[in-house]
């Protein structure tokens, strides 16, 4: 099974990438983002307190989002190809709990890093904000949103790094470009699985 954790700012591209990824190589995609949104949208306790958190451009707890991927591992079916997790994880104790949870199943992954500029990330953030109406997507929020990115997330790119499984791509691109440097990782790292 071959894991991609596909890391970035927000405005990065990860969810469009990653729907790439999903059609050409059939790996199963999994965005806490998704799955955050959904349980706000039932209205719950839980999703009240996550709407908060993310309106105000926080970090949900760990232990929050960590019980989701636990689950979420614990039902693949054996003929998975792999996941994608995009949006996860976003500090580095949920990284390492990745890790540990990832070697339970005889499983690793793979961090691709999707680097944008800052004025990049905005401007795509503030379009986006216009298409889909995600509350979030407007500047102050956006702003807070890539320090928190910086503060709290960016720090894991350096764990992956040390253990020989991060991998850079320009994401200034092209989705297209983009997507082609992503592949030739796939296509050389899935080899190694």
């Amino acid at each position: 099974m071959y894991n991609i954790i596909l890391f970035g700012a927000p405005g990065s591209g990860k969810g469009t990438q990653s729907q790439m990824i999903v059609e050409k190589y059939g790996l199963k995609h999994l965005s806490t983002g998704d799955v955050l949104r959904a349980e706000i949208a039932t209205g719950s306790e839980l999703g009240k307190q996550i709407d908060a958190l993310i309106s105000e451009g926080n970090l949900v707890p760990d232990d929050m989002i960590f019980g989701v991927i636990e689950k979420y591992i614990a039902q693949l079916p054996k003929h998975c190809k792999g996941t994608i997790f995009d949006g996860y994880p976003r500090t580095l104790p949920q990284a390492v709990a990745l890790t540990g949870l990832l070697k339970k199943y005889n499983m690793k992954a793979t961090m691709i890093d999707l680097m944008v500029d800052e004025q990049l990330l905005i401007q795509r953030l503030i379009e986006r904000g216009k298409v889909s109406g995600r509350a979030d997507d407007n500047l102050n929020t956006i702003r807070h949103r890539i320090a928190v990115y910086h503060d709290q997330t960016e720090p894991i790119a350096h764990y992956y790094l040390r253990q020989g499984n991060y991998f850079a791509v320009n994401g200034n691109y092209s989705m297209e470009d983009v997507f082609m440097q992503i592949c030739r990782i796939v296509e050389r790292e899935s080899k190694k699985s």
